[in-house]
């Protein structure tokens, strides 16, 4: 059986607190919902949070067992109920290391092929922890909110990208409120130098299903935020963003059936 061609991504952001493992944690959610195979990657080795936004925040074997020589990377994956998979990473504090971009550049490789899309969720920051994830991986997207803070920081991953040649995809630009001041998506295209990919508004739906520990695609999939990152992945996938969502018909001929 033939290997599958696996994109590998690293999602990145220079500012916490801009919904970065939110959106691996949808992103993941719709892209497995269109039938892709998807392991989202916790390669935030600090400041794990990936977990805990899936409901399932300890497990017995991590990313770190795997860096240390602990385990195997096939022991270290785990399947979640969305339909992809996690390889986690620890969140208790005798486990911290900062990893070298060549240790998760062999964890990366080692698990390519066996899916169509491998999301790193990252440390949040400049960092060695993020630019080692940003060089392992083979394409970057950049999650940044529509302030000028949010997006000054945005331009120092796209250069750090830059810097190990790693092809930057995007932008993101989550949490959009069409306040009075706030940059258009076209502005923020201008300032980045950077097409934007797509755009998440601010749905207290996503709030909401972060407490369930449940990506809001699944939680709440009629949504604004659900239908805008179903249409960020059929966007990654190639496809019109019609082409991820299942008609009404569909769906009541699935029921039936």
């Amino acid at each position: 059986m033939d290997e599958k061609m696996t994109r590998i991504l690293c999602i990145a952001s220079a500012k916490g607190g801009v919904g970065k493992t939110t959106f691996v944690a949808n992103l993941a959610s719709a892209l497995a919902r269109a039938g892709k195979s998807v392991i989202a990657v916790d390669a935030n080795l600090t400041t794990s949070n990936l977990g805990m936004h899936l409901g399932i925040p300890m497990y017995p074997t991590t990313l770190q067992d795997v860096l240390k020589g602990r385990a195997r990377v096939k022991d270290a994956l785990y399947y979640h109920p969305a339909g992809f998979r996690v390889l986690p990473a620890d969140i208790s504090l005798k486990k911290l290391m900062l990893p070298r971009s060549s240790e998760l550049m062999d964890v990366f490789y080692k698990i390519s092929g066996n899916a169509d899309f491998i999301l790193i969720d990252t440390a949040a920051g400049l960092g060695k922890e993020a630019q080692s994830a940003i060089e392992a991986a083979d394409e970057v997207i950049t999650v940044t909110n529509p302030e000028l803070p949010a997006m000054t920081d945005a331009l120092k991953v796209i250069r750090i990208a830059d810097k190990y040649e790693t092809k930057h995809l995007g932008v993101i630009v989550n949490r959009v409120r069409h306040e009075r001041g706030e940059p258009g998506l076209d502005e923020i295209e201008s300032f980045l130098d950077a097409p934007v990919l797509g755009h998440v508004h601010e749905d207290n739906n996503v709030r909401a299903s972060i407490r369930q520990k449940n990506p809001v695609v699944l939680h709440r999939p009629n949504s604004a935020a659900s239908r805008q990152f179903r249409q960020i992945a059929a966007k990654l996938m190639g496809e019109e963003a019609s082409a991820a969502d299942v008609s009404i018909l569909q769906r009541l001929f699935g029921w039936l059936g």
